[in-house]
């Protein structure tokens, strides 16, 4: 295997000038660096990425961290991510923490001691501990999915996201409408698409029962407990179900079903998401459709505008589509 020296000399530059060309940094000439890429080809050199690690101070590795690793959105936040990342020659370190605030702390601390190039973190909660353990690992970092103040963040717009979702319900006649929820401390997905659906209902004179108003977590058999909820209040079955969720409207699906109680034609359901666990389990589901993947494309390039140190915005918002 050639050495840098070796390339250097077969090509008549400088060791400086091999590195240039391998760094993609500093002025070469095209006639040199073509050369260089030239003698790089017919020797099969490949340059050692530890040594080249401590020439730049770069590990070209990015830290993500993931409340869940094995869900669907995840999987496509991740393939986002990649597709930029990639590109650039950077590697992914996949972190899970299983949906655990404190793991979420205890990751960061652990891919700074990684000496990760950036960290993505897709997070479940907004609170000032983590936003203060993000500042202290002093390296270049993304938000995606909750709104953090003062840092760099990718997000939805999850209440105007849910209105519109709720709006387009009431514009088609429907008025005993139920909500699937998540608890209050996920402020994107538990606040804002609750407080969403609450505008419209409100707009339009429209109460919502607090036997109808139901929080759980983000798994189907919630899902299925809420709708069970619901339905044995004692006020009738509703017209429409609104699940914060596709997976909670997935297991709202399974009880209906259960109980004989068709959808869409007695009780019609209405999630966020576009899995496709709903897709194929749900007949006629209108749906929220957040681009994830673009979601993660964006977040790896605002890290990569930081990295690279040049000026960037600090938060994007992805845009979000009404699918019926």
């Amino acid at each position: 295997m050639a050495t840098i020296n070796e390339i250097a000399s077969k090509a008549g530059v400088s060791r400086t000038t091999v590195s240039r060309v391998l760094n993609d940094s500093g002025y070469v000439s095209e006639a040199a660096r073509l050369r260089v890429l030239k003698v790089i080809e017919e020797t099969g050199y490949v340059p050692s990425e530890s040594a080249k690690s401590l020439r730049t101070k770069k590990s070209k590795v990015v830290g993500v961290v993931l409340p869940k690793i094995s869900t669907e959105t995840s999987s496509r936040l991740v393939k986002g991510i990649d597709d930029v990342l990639a590109a650039k020659g950077y590697q992914i370190l996949l972190v899970n923490t299983n949906l655990s605030i404190e793991k979420e702390t205890e990751s960061l601390r652990l891919l700074k001691s990684r000496n990760v190039d950036g960290i993505i973190l897709s997070a479940t909660h907004v609170s000032n501990e983590l936003q203060n353990v993000l500042k202290e690992t002093n390296v270049p970092n993304v938000v995606v999915g909750q709104p953090y103040p003062e840092m760099y963040n990718v997000v939805f717009d999850d209440f105007s996201a849910a209105k519109e979702l709720t709006n387009k319900l009431i514009e088609n006649g429907h008025k005993k409408i139920a909500y699937l929820g998540v608890a209050d401390t996920d402020y994107s997905v538990g606040v804002m698409r609750r407080g969403g659906v609450r505008s419209a209902l409100e707009d339009a004179n429209i109460q919502l029962p607090l036997e109808w108003d139901w929080s759980g977590t983000f798994d189907i058999k919630s899902g299925q407990d809420g709708m069970k909820v619901i339905i044995e209040a004692g006020l009738g079955h509703p017209d429409v179900v609104i699940a914060a969720t596709d997976r909670l409207a997935v297991g709202a699906f399974e009880y209906l079903k259960h109980k004989q109680i068709e959808v869409p034609k007695e009780v019609l359901l209405a999630g966020m998401g576009t899995s496709e666990l709903s897709r194929y389990v749900i007949p006629s589901l209108l749906t929220i459709d957040f681009p994830i993947e673009e979601a993660g494309k964006s977040a790896a390039e605002l890290l990569l505008t930081q990295i690279e140190g040049k000026k960037t915005i600090s938060t994007k918002v992805i845009s979000h589509r009404l699918l019926e």
